[in-house]
């Protein structure tokens, strides 16, 4: 098993009930795994992570065992509700799983989400493969209902994507605790808070008294030369690198820190190191507490570590290795062939003086060249709400000219519609712009509440954005085929000169979405009128180069959008299969 295939095994088998995320590589395929499960787990896609995790936190209270799960990033969307309930505790076990991402594969950030547990003053597990991922688990619900806490789940991209045996149990049926009603407990007034934060630090003492004898924290001791602390995957890395020439305290519960183990495993080996990916977390707390180690003196701050790495640093031994005589082409990310987003991009492309603000999705690679029409990427909802504090400082300069602002339809669904609030409540000058390929894309096609349909397959209300952007207060909501170049060109030339509040919706399908039907035609080039001016290289289909001096495209990618036949000025471009 993957360990997200075995993270939503280890809830079935504790007897969760309630599962939530939005989703977000790395932790994308936990809930897609969850609904092998539907027989006795309710699983849905929500909004957004704060959405997923207030559903989690309800079914909790309620008496369920739950889960919310989402990538690291998610996890500052979800903040606010994590410190309150830290505060309140549970009623049915709750467990929240992080999935980070050191080295950014697939995120705008490398944060270290260790930290969360400290700052929100709740539990955390780190299990380093898959089966701990399924056995952790069950233990983390235990954890939870024992103490009264929530439970950070802290896994990182290769726990989460790398495969090793997993043996399996039986589902423990734990069924629902009462539902009491508890005012003093659940209401988070100032006086009930007051008394429930001397609880939470009563609790903390309790963990790490808990944490000090956990089976999730053990020493193997061989030589007691190099003494090693490590969690999570780094774990793995430190027994490839040192095998038996090393003592470990591994490390799986990992807030609060067994400090007094610690301090044992340090009395008994000779030099202690503290490998941990990305910030010195345990090493922070090891030195304030006067335990000296070694570590990010050494080992490195940034980007994942890998065992390579971890022996250079430590050993100063670089893994011997043979270079191949081969010169890959380099392939950046791109638009796939037929994207719907490249209509809209290329037109915001023909003027260079135009600012358009983007957000995170498939449509972030409109940045890329030769496109190059995204102006910013800060995070879900930012390409409005960022987009409005630009228009507001243009306005201010002097500066003419809207501003436009990118949002999917899955993100404008998770916090794109605050950002389109502001921007008519507070009258800015800019166009938002909803590109709605009727599908969340770059994390693998998860259904969204402009589907029409749940992750348990379920046929549901499908969420209008166009009737949602007229309730909101725009006058003109104008819906348009991307790939119509001549009418988007238009729909962006007539909300630039609107006085009123006026909306895009881009209309057009992923191409990858399952079920479609194939497109009944394509386009070819003929070789004889193209005069080589490569205006068809500008809209930056990966089917479309270059061969022997002339414009080529490949059959086997073209999905027959045409874009690129509508910016042939020579109609050398043409439609085959009709």
């Amino acid at each position: 098993m993957s360990g997200n295939e075995a993270i939503a095994r280890g809830a079935y088998e504790a007897g969760d009930t309630v599962a939530a995320a939005y989703p977000g590589t790395p932790s994308t395929e936990i809930l897609e795994h969850m609904i092998e499960y539907k027989d006795c787990i309710y699983s849905e896609w929500a909004p957004n992570e704060k959405v997923a995790t207030e559903v989690a936190i309800g079914a909790s209270i309620g008496g369920a065992r739950s889960l919310a799960a989402m990538k690291h990033v998610g996890v500052n969307v979800a903040a606010d509700p994590i410190f309150t309930y830290a505060y309140q505790g549970v009623n049915g076990g709750f467990v929240l799983v992080t999935a980070d991402d050191p080295s950014m594969h697939s995120s705008q950030n490398e944060q270290d989400n260790r930290y969360y547990a400290k700052f929100a003053k709740i539990a955390m597990i780190e299990p380093s493969d898959s089966q701990e991922c399924k056995d952790f688990m069950k233990e983390a619900y235990r954890i939870s209902e024992e103490y009264d806490t929530p439970v950070l789940f802290r896994v990182t991209t290769r726990i989460c994507h790398s495969k090793s045996i997993v043996e399996l149990g039986e589902r423990e049926e734990v069924g629902f605790k009462p539902y009491v009603k508890n005012i003093s407990k659940y209401v988070n007034v100032p006086a009930n808070a007051k008394l429930a934060h001397p609880r939470l630090e009563k609790r903390l003492e309790m963990l790490e008294e808990y944490s000090n004898n956990s089976p999730l924290n053990r020493i193997e001791y061989n030589s007691k030369k190099i003494g090693i602390i490590s969690s999570g995957v780094t774990y793995q890395y430190a027994k490839e690198v040192f095998g038996n020439d090393a003592s470990y305290l591994k490390i799986g519960f990992s807030y609060p820190l067994p400090m007094k183990l610690i301090k044992e495993f340090s009395e008994n080996v000779e030099e202690l190191y503290v490998i941990e990916e990305l910030e010195p977390y345990m090493e922070e707390q090891i030195k304030a507490s006067g335990i000296n180690c070694i570590g990010k003196e050494v080992i490195p701050r940034i980007y994942e570590l890998n065992p390579e790495i971890i022996s250079n640093a430590i050993l100063g031994k670089i893994f011997e290795t043979k270079k191949l005589d081969i010169n890959p082409v380099p392939r950046p990310p791109v638009l796939c062939p037929g994207c719907p987003h490249r209509g809209f991009f290329y037109t915001m492309s023909k003027k260079k003086n135009r600012v358009v603000t983007g957000d995170i999705g498939c449509y972030t690679l409109g940045a890329s060249q030769p496109l190059a029409a995204l102006d910013t990427c800060i995070c879900m909802g930012a390409g409005l709400s960022a987009g409005m504090g630009i228009s507001k400082v243009f306005e201010a300069s002097g500066r003419k000219g809207k501003v436009f602002g990118v949002v999917g339809d899955s993100t404008f669904f998770h916090s794109g519609i605050t950002g389109a609030i502001d921007i008519v409540y507070n009258k800015g000058n800019m166009v938002p712009v909803i590109l709605d390929n009727r599908i969340t894309g770059m994390t693998g096609h998860q259904d969204n509440p402009g589907t029409g349909k749940t992750l348990m397959g379920e046929p549901t209300t499908e969420i209008d954005i166009v009737e949602m952007l007229k309730v909101i207060g725009y006058k003109t909501v104008k819906v348009v085929d991307p790939c119509d170049l001549k009418a988007m060109e238009a729909t962006v030339k007539e909300a630039e000169e609107a006085t009123e509040p006026y909306a895009i919706v881009t209309k057009r399908p992923c191409v990858l979405i399952k079920g479609l039907p194939k497109p009944k035609t394509k386009c070819i080039v003929n070789r004889e009128k193209c005069k080589k001016c490569k205006m068809c290289l500008k809209v930056g289909c990966p089917a479309v180069f270059f061969k022997d001096g002339k414009s080529y495209i490949e059959q086997s990618m073209c999905v027959g959008c045409e874009v690129c036949l509508q910016v042939c000025k020579f109609d050398a471009i043409e439609r085959v299969g009709e």
